[in-house]
């Protein structure tokens, strides 16, 4: 059964990674199963804190798929050159009110379902408001629970603000027919916030395992020649946004305790040794952070975010992952950028405590050190960096796992036969 589907939410393609990496591949999978799409957003900007090349930063609408199958509506917002706290509020509440009459121009089309994803929950009102005066279902997709990790980070602070915000977000969360979310742990939050279990729904992040599937031997060894990295040096990558609940710095830390890989006599005092470069791809906030932390390192290399068709060889560069997280974002969002490394069949190293989600998964295909012990995290590579049969077996763990949860088809088809049956 086809339907008119209104996607909306800040982030959009092409953005290469975070909410609008997944909507975009939303938006374009529902059209090659017949659905219409419609979305209305902001010109790209993420992670980079800039309007994209090539995109104005005001009201647009480009006819993608043609014949109207995916139309996208663009809407102007403000862009802070260092966002946090009150700016970022501002930030959202600009995409909101610009947004707002295109969103009311939508009633006439009459979509069957209003999709808005958190962040940003500024949208969730106006979703509301279009849904129920068009007579479609309302579906919230929460990817990040912002206000908690707002303040759980320092961004905001307050207890009054917090409990009137908190209050304000679970109001808004009961008015909607559906309430999604991309892990088990967020969705028990859902349900600890007053979402009714009928409304509930667990809607996971997803890869597309295919392209996982391809040799990428010339594109793993083109990305090592770039970046300059011998033969036998194994390679430590951090690939996604650079932003504040990354807990970024401790990258910095864990590439100078391993510099001493490479000092006179430690080979010879050790028979694993291998040397050991890390690869921080990225960009975001808090990347000119993390370069000044590593300025003078020779084990580091930098590169900007990557085409997403280069993606998989990327990954496939790495014989360790890394997944740094601050403690008090966890169980609030699952990143997303774990996704793709379980499908590259590398081991990962996360920072995440016990009994969190995170640590949950990872533990079957990884390790897991506290977040922000510099030391641990660093003990953790070194020690695969020696052992290539375990980075191997916990690899291979990930790729299992990546392909019998995450595969992109399973999880959309899913996502599709929830919109056939939704609450009446």
């Amino acid at each position: 059964m086809t339907k008119k589907i209104l996607l909306y939410g800040i982030n959009f393609a092409p953005e290469l990674t975070g909410i609008g990496k997944y909507t975009g591949e939303l938006a374009a999978w529902l059209t090659t199963r017949g659905h219409q799409v419609r979305v209305v957003t902001a010109p790209p900007y993420y992670p980079a804190w800039k309007v994209g090349t090539g995109f104005r930063n005001g009201w647009s609408v480009e006819d993608i798929r043609g014949e109207g199958r995916l139309q996208v509506r663009r809407c102007p917002l403000w862009v802070p050159r260092q966002p946090g706290g009150i700016k970022r509020m501002l930030h959202l509440a600009s995409f909101a009110l610009s947004s707002f009459p295109v969103m009311l121009r939508q009633i006439v089309w009459r979509p069957d379902v209003v999709w808005v994803v958190e962040p940003a929950l500024f949208c969730a009102p106006t979703a509301v408001v279009v849904a129920r005066l068009c007579g479609a279902k309302a579906w919230l997709h929460v990817q990040d629970f912002e206000v908690d990790a707002a303040f759980d980070l320092g961004l905001l602070r307050g207890r009054f603000l917090r409990g009137l915000v908190a209050g304000a977000e679970r109001w808004l969360m009961r008015r909607f027919d559906v309430v999604s979310t991309i892990s088990q742990r967020m969705h028990q939050r859902l349900l600890d916030k007053g979402v009714a279990p009928a409304k509930a729904r667990l809607a996971v992040n997803w890869v597309d395992m295919a392209a996982f599937a391809l040799p990428c031997a010339d594109g793993v060894a083109a990305y090592r020649r770039e970046l300059n990295i011998l033969d036998g040096a194994v390679v430590a990558l951090y690939s996604g946004n650079m932003g504040g609940k990354q807990g970024l710095e401790v990258l910095a830390d864990v590439a100078r305790l391993c510099l001493d890989n490479a000092a006179p006599g430690y080979a010879d005092a050790n028979p694993t040794y291998k040397s050991i470069v890390f690869v921080f791809c990225g960009n975001g906030a808090g990347r000119a952070d993390l370069v000044a932390r590593c300025a003078g390192q020779p084990n580091v290399r930098f590169l900007d975010l990557q085409p997403a068709d280069r993606l998989p060889d990327l990954l496939a560069t790495a014989d360790i992952h890394l997944l740094p997280q601050k403690a008090e974002a966890a169980d609030l969002v699952m990143p997303s950028k774990l996704t793709g490394m379980l499908a590259s069949a590398r081991v990962v190293v996360a920072s995440a405590h016990a009994g969190t989600e995170l640590a949950t998964v990872v533990q079957t295909c990884g390790l897991v050190v506290p977040p922000g012990d510099a030391v641990a995290f660093a003990q953790a590579v070194r020690g695969l960096a020696g052992d290539a049969a375990l980075r191997e077996r916990l690899g291979a763990a990930g790729f299992l796992y990546a392909q019998a949860h995450l595969d992109r088809e399973a999880v959309l088809s899913v996502f599709e036969a929830q919109l056939n049956f939704l609450p009446g």
